[in-house]
């Protein structure tokens, strides 16, 4: 993990650094439409089979952040990584790195069955236990 720990610490002035980076990929859900909607417009723009690896069972299929950058800015999600980026004061090609890592992970974490939930059946405040586990961010629930 130790990739992640050092995206993580471009980020991280503090303690809530990986929570901002779960924070900002429930952001990107939720203006999705929810999973069903970020599924579905990754579908659409060429990440379909990772998409699909992130909701089922299996592995979870990786993604570059180039990639994950083309796919937002084609779905209509590319203002938002370009504003969390100059909130958290880091390049927006750095934040889809680290969020090319941390998406997979909500997804999964926010599809537990292997089933892509329900429109508003999400959930968003579950993701706050995915930092600790992601981050070892401790009981870091705000």
């Amino acid at each position: 993990m130790s990739f992640l720990n050092d995206l993580l610490g471009a980020v991280q002035g503090n303690q809530a650094g990986g929570s901002t980076l779960v924070s900002v990929a429930g952001q990107l859900i939720e203006k999705a439409g929810g999973v069903q909607g970020l599924v579905a417009m990754l579908q659409q723009h060429g990440l379909g089979d990772a998409a699909q690896s992130w909701v089922g069972t299996g592995a979870n299929q990786a993604v570059s952040g180039e990639q994950l950058g083309q796919a937002l800015q084609n779905g209509g999600l590319g203002s938002l990584v370009q504003e969390a980026a100059g909130k958290l004061g880091v390049d927006q090609n750095q934040l889809l790195g680290q969020l090319s890592q941390v998406l997979p992970h909500a997804v999964d974490h926010l599809t537990p069955d292997g089933q892509v939930p329900a429109q508003g059946g999400l959930d968003l405040g579950s993701l706050a236990s995915l930092a600790g586990k992601l981050f070892g961010g401790g009981n870091n629930a705000a």
